[in-house]
C-alpha cells in the first residue's frame, strides 16, 4: 500500500490548487492522510480525486472541515494514529505513546517542521507543510509503503 501524507496545506491563502510536484506524487497512491490545517474542505475534495482521504482536524480548520481530532486506523495491519498537535518537542514521543498506546505509527503536524523518528516501539512521522515552509528550505510532504503489516519505507520528500 503506497500512502501519501500532507499536513498544513493552508487553503486558500497558501494552497490555491493542487501543487504540481504534489500531484505528481498523489496520481501513485492508494491512500491519502492528511494531518490537519486544511483550512477549507474543498482542499479535503480535491484530494479525494485523487485517492480516498483520511484527515484530523487541525487548529486553522473552518467549520466546513468535518474531521476528528484523532483518529486511528488500520493500514494493511499497521496500526496508525493521526492528531494535527503532538504538543512541544519535548518528550513528544513518549507522549504520543501514552496518547495512543496501540500505534505502530503516529502522524501529525502542526509545526510545519519534517521530522520521522522511531523510539519505545513507535515511529513518529510530521510530513512538513508542501506550500508553507516557514524556516525549512524547502516544501515538504511524506511518502509512505506499507507492505505486510509493517512500515517498509518512509520519505519525506520535497515538493518546491
Amino acid at each position: 500500500m503506497r500512502v501519501a501524507v500532507l499536513s498544513d496545506t493552508h487553503a486558500p491563502r497558501r494552497w490555491k490548487s493542487c501543487p504540481p510536484r504534489v500531484a505528481e506524487h498523489l496520481r501513485d497512491v492508494d491512500l491519502i492522510l492528511h494531518a490537519g490545517d486544511v483550512c477549507t474542505a474543498g482542499v479535503l475534495d480535491e484530494l479525494a480525486a485523487y485517492a480516498p482521504v483520511h484527515a484530523v482536524k487541525g487548529n486553522n480548520d473552518g467549520d466546513d472541515v468535518v474531521a476528528p481530532e484523532t483518529l486511528e486506523l488500520d493500514l494493511g495491519g499497521l496500526r496508525v494514529a493521526m492528531i494535527h498537535d503532538s504538543g512541544a518537542a519535548r518528550g513528544r514521543l513518549a507522549r504520543l505513546r501514552r496518547r495512543f498506546p496501540r500505534a505502530d505509527l503516529v502522524v501529525f503536524g502542526h509545526s510545519h517542521i519534517p521530522l520521522d523518528e522511531s523510539g519505545d516501539g513507535l515511529r513518529i512521522f510530521n510530513p512538513g507543510s508542501p506550500t508553507d515552509r516557514r524556516r525549512q528550505p524547502y516544501g515538504t510532504m511524506g511518502l509512505l509503503r506499507i507492505e505486510g503489516g509493517a512500515l517498509a519505507e518512509a520519505a519525506i520528500v520535497p515538493v518546491t
